[in-house]
């Protein structure tokens, strides 16, 4: 498969991973605020609100376990960069002091797998 091939499939994979995830928090009662959010430091994939949390959501499709459990990409670079795009999200919604939490959503042969409170700030 050629390069251009497979990133084009892999954001196509990524894409139908968010909508799945998406669906499935809405059963959830989930309000979805936000999907594919993105500033200066990063992207969040979807905002939601939980309640009084705002939940800000990493999704990871995956075809096969071949490179580990969609969690395991979720290193501590990543989760760096997605609290810092948290908390301008909630500062510019001037809800810096709001209640929030961090989950990832892992999505694999369309069996789905909701980590809560996956990683915290």
């Amino acid at each position: 498969m050629q390069v251009a091939q497979k990133n084009f499939y892999k954001k196509l994979l990524g894409k139908v991973g968010e909508k799945k995830a998406a669906d499935y928090l809405k059963k959830k009662g989930y309000k979805i605020l936000e999907r594919n959010y993105k500033n200066p430091f990063g992207e969040i994939d979807i905002i939601a609100r939980d309640g009084e949390y705002t939940v800000f959501t990493e999704v990871k499709t995956r075809t096969t376990d071949d490179f580990g459990a969609g969690s395991e990409a979720v290193d501590n670079k990543r989760r760096q960069r997605y609290v810092r795009a948290a908390k301008f999200y909630l500062s510019y919604k001037g809800e810096i002091n709001a209640p929030a939490r961090f989950d990832v959503i892992e999505i694999q042969n369309g069996e789905i797998n909701h980590i809560i409170n996956a990683f915290c700030c």
